[in-house]
């Protein structure tokens, strides 16, 4: 997933004003009659709900928006130009590339931003006065990165079981398979409400590649932390039989601590303790020594088998229903 480019727009210059003269029938006397130049067209970034990824703006790189015509005799008016409009998912942040000026953060789903400037159109010589040359549009380079809108951030360790937990719960097919690093950009998957008409769905999006120092660059998590920043609630997935060699208790202390080094804020978002591989051997015992170290309430699944799954995702949707001001129900 492509989520952060590099762009050049250019706004439309204005057409030139007509420097024309019009001469009375069977006399000499002429007026002037030259028309104006129509506008340049803007170039506008808008959100779009059907987009997830910024790949379609990477292809093009360049936008251009449309010059304005120029004017003609008989006061004819040049037509404006077209904008380009130039559609980002929801959550895409804009920066003017050269100063790193924030310009908009695209976080409405209806946000709208006009990148660039167009031109106005010349004077044509209508008034008696010499005609002019349109304006310039604006151009500038700009940088957009994404940061994910969603309503649930999974996280967790690479190998514990995320992807597999999110194809269990909602249509997304991420790649699943027994390595680490399975899953080389962020997934979104959507967990139907169907019972409930303000929300009919929570948008989940898995975070691939935590590992101790993503913040520092190391794996591939540091570069999707980010995608994580807007959610409203994390969703911790531990690989409680211990697969990989790693300690349960040290895999949740770690990356909690990766959190709070990338962003403070993050680390305090209400976070949801998921015990999987609960049908793996030493999964059982080592969930006790993991629940006497840590005084939150623990969900134990297995994705795999689809055990705990159900009564993990009632809850989930209930504390939704609910409000925010009931996160205790679900993080202890």
């Amino acid at each position: 997933m492509i989520d952060s480019v590099r762009i050049y727009v250019k706004a439309g210059d204005g057409g030139s004003g007509c420097n024309s003269f019009k001469g009375k029938k069977f006399t000499r006397s002429y007026h002037p009659d030259g028309g104006n130049g129509g506008r340049g067209a803007d170039v506008n970034i808008r959100v779009d709900r059907n987009k997830q990824s910024l790949e379609h703006v990477q292809v093009k790189q360049h936008f251009r928006a449309e010059n304005g015509k120029d004017g003609s005799g008989n006061k004819k008016k040049g037509a404006n130009g077209r904008p380009c409009i130039i559609k980002v998912p929801p959550g895409t942040i804009i920066r003017d590339a050269k100063t790193n000026l924030l310009l908009r953060d695209m976080a409405e789903p209806d946000g709208e931003l006009v990148a660039a400037r167009a031109g106005e159109g010349g004077k044509g010589s209508a008034k008696a006065k010499p005609a002019t040359s349109g304006l310039p549009g604006e151009e500038r380079r700009l940088s957009l990165e994404l940061k994910l809108v969603a309503d649930i951030g999974l996280i967790g360790y690479p190998n514990t079981g995320k992807s597999t937990f999110l194809a269990r719960i909602s249509s997304a097919r991420p790649k699943t398979a027994s390595y680490p690093f399975t899953t080389s950009s962020p997934s979104l998957g959507a967990l139907e409400l169907s019972d409930f008409d303000e929300v009919p769905a929570l948008i989940m999006v898995e975070i691939p590649g935590l590992i101790k120092g993503s913040n520092q660059g190391k794996g591939l998590g540091a570069q999707f932390l980010r995608h994580a920043e807007r959610t409203r609630v994390l969703i911790h997935l531990i690989d409680m039989a211990a697969e990989e060699g790693r300690d349960p208790f040290e895999d949740y202390r770690n990356l909690n601590q990766e959190l709070k080094s990338y962003n403070q804020r993050l680390f305090d978002k209400p976070q949801i303790l998921v015990a999987n591989k609960m049908d793996l051997p030493k999964a059982e015992i080592n969930l006790r020594n993991f629940s006497s170290k840590v005084d939150k309430k623990i969900w134990p699944i297995s994705a795999k088998e689809c055990a705990g799954i159900k009564e993990l995702l009632d809850c989930i949707k209930n504390y939704f229903r609910q409000g925010l001001s009931h996160e205790k129900k679900l993080t202890g």
